[in-house]
């Protein structure tokens, strides 16, 4: 199969879809892969690394999404990238189309198969290609919200760890999933006094039993979050549904109830974010306030280190890359019902409910879109 990495294009996004090491495994199984000129620059991977793996170095995007069978990236295509794409192609990458209107029309218009790395399953029901991404989001979150915290950045003027005679700061997580549960490890470690609330109890008490006493859980409650969000420094929003819009959390009227200064980080933008002001920003503009609440919602987190995230992800996405690219790419979302759950639009048709619901697109079976 020929495989096509492009040079990512979202505003400081330096990740990369494959490493030289992924490359080189995928050439010994007698793929071929194309990456775009300095697509590596922003781990540290020259042209001469991807070159000495077997990789075809080319000059522009274009002739990568014009000319691959399947294209591996790490953020979703921006809409020059998707007037190059074609019907039949494979697209592996991440998408969060629930929030994304735009890109959902036009991959549904080119015909592409668009699989999603954040609706990808594994045999226990959780989500292995997000799960990389989640932890460095969920580890990232504390320090920019530290950094944000400041007085010169916005902030309150508050340390999280306090100092002699001085309480810490109060960091109030919603979501104990991957990124929740590292979000809370980090701000532990850092001295913060912490909370989680989750709506499921099961999470909680596991996150209890790791992380001890000191931390402070609860039922996301609309009542227990008014609560909390008082009393909150820093607030980190991680609550997702797997391919939908994320929970809308926090209303505009409840920033009233926050302190003056205070910070929120919505790591659940890609999916629409749980705060009602949410919206999107990028690692050149990364905040904004409303209502006094300085606002963080970059949609690409990882991208700031990039080399730890790429390394990360590909330990992640490199073997199912190889399935896709030894059975073929139809061949394998038939035979693999974990990597299918990661369809998310296939020929036309829309194949993920979640994202027909959020997208008013009809929903059609994923093993039928693929047999049509």
């Amino acid at each position: 199969m020929l495989i096509g990495v492009p040079k990512e294009i979202k505003v400081h996004e330096y990740r990369v879809g494959l490493t030289p090491e992924s490359v080189r495994q995928l050439v010994a199984r007698g793929h071929r892969v194309m990456v775009q000129r300095d697509a590596g620059a922003g781990i540290g991977a020259t042209d001469s690394d991807y070159a000495s793996a077997g990789g075809v170095i080319v000059a522009s995007a274009q002739e990568v999404l014009e000319q691959a069978e399947m294209i591996v990236k790490v953020k979703e295509p921006l809409a020059q990238e998707r007037t190059w794409l074609r019907a039949g192609q494979a697209l592996f990458t991440y998408l969060h189309l629930a929030a994304d209107a735009e890109q959902t029309r036009d991959l549904v218009k080119s015909g592409v198969i668009a699989i999603a790395y954040e609706t990808v399953t594994s045999p226990t029901g959780s989500l292995p290609l997000l799960a990389p991404m989640s932890v460095v989001a969920g580890r990232m979150a504390v320090q920019v919200a530290a950094h944000f915290l400041e007085r010169a950045h916005g902030g309150r003027g508050v340390l999280l760890s306090g100092a002699t005679g001085v309480p810490p700061g109060r960091i109030l997580i919603l979501g104990a999933g991957v990124a929740g549960s590292n979000a809370a490890l980090i701000a532990l470690g850092m001295g913060a006094e912490v909370a989680v609330l989750s709506r499921s109890a099961r999470p909680l008490e596991r996150l209890k039993a790791e992380l001890g006493p000191r931390l402070k859980t609860g039922i996301a409650t609309p009542q227990a979050i008014g609560e909390e969000l008082g009393g909150a420094d820093a607030v980190i929003a991680t609550a997702m549904v797997p391919g939908g819009l994320a929970p809308k959390l926090v209303t505009r009227a409840m920033l009233a109830g926050m302190k003056q200064g205070a910070v929120v980080v919505d790591v659940a933008i890609d999916q629409g974010g749980c705060f009602e002001t949410s919206r999107p920003t990028t690692h050149a503009e990364p905040v904004f306030t409303v209502d006094g609440i300085v606002h963080y919602c970059v949609a690409n987190m990882p991208g700031a280190v990039p080399r730890t995230s790429t390394y990360a992800l590909n330990h992640a996405t490199l073997p199912f890359v190889k399935e896709l690219a030894d059975r073929g790419v139809v061949q394998a979302l038939k035979f693999n019902e974990h990597l299918r759950d990661g369809l998310n639009v296939c020929r036309g048709a829309v194949t993920r409910r979640e994202v027909a619901a959020a997208r008013g697109y009809p929903y059609e079976e994923p093993l039928r879109a693929l047999s049509t």
